[in-house]
């Protein structure tokens, strides 16, 4: 009687298939990456110096994912931007307390290694570590046969970032009759996915022929990271803020020190197209503003003299506008008014 021989790849793993997207990622790398000592893609671990014009050096760090978003890629066939949203997700939040990142690594896990598909993944990841001046040094891909289904795939990425000890921005810094700003956002940016797919499944939208859509709903996530260290430099802001999952009130209520408010005033949001549209849907407006962004990227807290200077670091797209002051209340945030749709 024959044996049958029994092999990682016949159980649906291959190692070979896993090499290979290795080697196009440490070619990836190389590119660009010249102030990057160490070699670290295909090792055991990521090795990393801390830059020396750092006087006190504290190390900030963040893990997030894409969350439902990778739906719909994976409806559209569409993986190029995605790795932009991941590596958003991550660097963003760290620079609510004035870090600047350093270095992420990512993770993927997948039913089947596809390389085309992989490819594109890490390009845009490439892409977002670009944009936001810190290295890809290092991840996992995990083949998992009978844990994904046919084409399914996760993403997980994490961010270390450094700030000098003297210029940490923390909630004592914000003071009564501060203003607040908020900074654009281009979209979505990756949070509220599963209210959006359920709507699309509830009024039955095909988003392959709805070309709005298409664009809207894979636009990458803005990175600010260019932009806000310049202000971190300057030491021109009090507090900031990352608006994701939660909506402005949620995440702003964060930063906001005892016995102080932010008072928002929704009549001057700056709404953009594919909010509208969801309102149209018929999500209601307090719906709306904890589970969306509301075209609202981040919030800026600040001096009044200092307005005009920040709003300079900006392109117009992004400029930065007043929603709000700090006022003296027991609440942490105070909304007044109505946003215009």
């Amino acid at each position: 009687m024959k044996k049958d021989k029994f092999t990682y790849q016949k159980s649906g793993v291959n190692i070979n298939a896993s090499n290979k997207f290795i080697k196009f990622i440490s070619n990836l790398t190389k590119k660009g990456n010249s102030k990057n000592k160490f070699k670290n893609i295909g090792g055991f671990g990521s090795i990393t110096a801390i830059p020396k014009k750092f006087v006190n050096p504290l190390l900030v760090a963040s893990t997030d994912g894409v969350g439902t978003k990778l739906e719909i890629a994976n409806t559209l066939k569409k993986f190029d931007t995605i790795g932009i949203d991941l590596v958003a997700m991550c660097v963003n939040d760290i620079l609510v307390q004035g870090a600047k990142p350093l270095i992420f690594l990512d993770y993927i896990s997948i039913d089947k290694i596809n390389l085309s598909k992989l490819k594109k993944i890490i390009k845009g990841i490439k892409k977002g570590c670009d944009q936001s001046n810190c290295q890809l040094v290092g991840g996992e891909t995990a083949e998992m046969p009978g844990t994904y289904s046919k084409d399914k795939f996760d993403l997980a990425g994490f961010s270390l970032g450094v700030v000098d000890k003297n210029k940490i921005i923390g909630k004592n810094k914000i003071k009564r009759n501060d203003y607040i700003l908020a900074i654009p956002s281009n979209g979505i940016h990756s949070n509220g996915y599963s209210l959006v797919r359920n709507i699309l499944k509830k009024k039955k939208i095909n988003i392959k022929k709805n070309s709005f859509l298409k664009k809207e709903l894979l636009r990458p996530t803005k990175i600010y990271v260019k932009e806000l260290s310049k202000m971190f430099d300057k030491n021109l802001i009090n507090g900031c803020v990352n608006i994701t999952g939660g909506g402005i009130a949620e995440n702003i209520e964060r930063v906001i020190p005892n016995n102080l408010c932010a008072e928002i005033n929704l009549t001057y949001l700056k709404t953009l197209k594919i909010f509208k549209w969801l309102k149209l849907m018929g999500v209601s407006d307090k719906e709306m503003l904890r589970t969306f962004n509301c075209g609202v990227g981040f919030c800026l807290i600040l001096n009044k003299n200092k307005i005009n200077e920040v709003k300079k670091i900006f392109s117009n797209t992004y400029k930065p506008y007043i929603i709000g002051r700090i006022i003296k209340k027991k609440i942490k945030v105070h909304y007044k008014g109505k946003v215009s749709w």
